[in-house]
């Protein structure tokens, strides 16, 4: 029995060495040469990830100022067609007959007793042009 009591002993020191080993084994060997690359591919991650984020923020600035842009020419757009019906409207008004009359007294004309038309027909002129001569 004592034989069978050292063997089990033995066995398990044997056992616990090589599940320490294993347990080791699972942890990778890290040497400072590995740790030296795992630094730069850090380093490398992080500048990427802040060159992503600072171009994100410029490209975001840049639409925030095109919306400011777009609204502010809307609004020239709507004050440019509002100027443009002012002055359709200013038009219509002097171009009316009642505006038409009143420049033409201002100017000394005076409103015709018997009104001719002129009829540009070209046989009628013609005709006319035979009974004048």
């Amino acid at each position: 029995m004592a034989l069978t009591a050292t063997a089990v002993t033995r066995s398990r020191e044997k056992f616990a060495q090589k599940s320490t080993k294993v347990a080791l084994k699972l942890v990778p060997d890290i040497s400072p040469d590995a740790q030296a690359n795992r630094k730069y591919f850090a380093i490398f991650v992080s500048a990427i990830g802040a060159t992503g984020l600072l171009l994100l923020l410029t490209v975001n600035t840049l639409l925030a100022q095109d919306a400011f842009e777009l609204t502010h020419l809307k609004l020239e757009v709507k004050m440019v067609s509002d100027q443009r019906e002012a002055i359709a409207r200013q038009i219509d008004a002097q171009s009316s007959p009642e505006a038409l009359a009143r420049s033409a007294v201002a100017l000394g004309m005076k409103p015709s007793e018997s009104p001719v038309f002129l009829n540009l027909d070209a046989e009628s002129i013609e005709s006319q042009s035979v009974s004048n001569g």
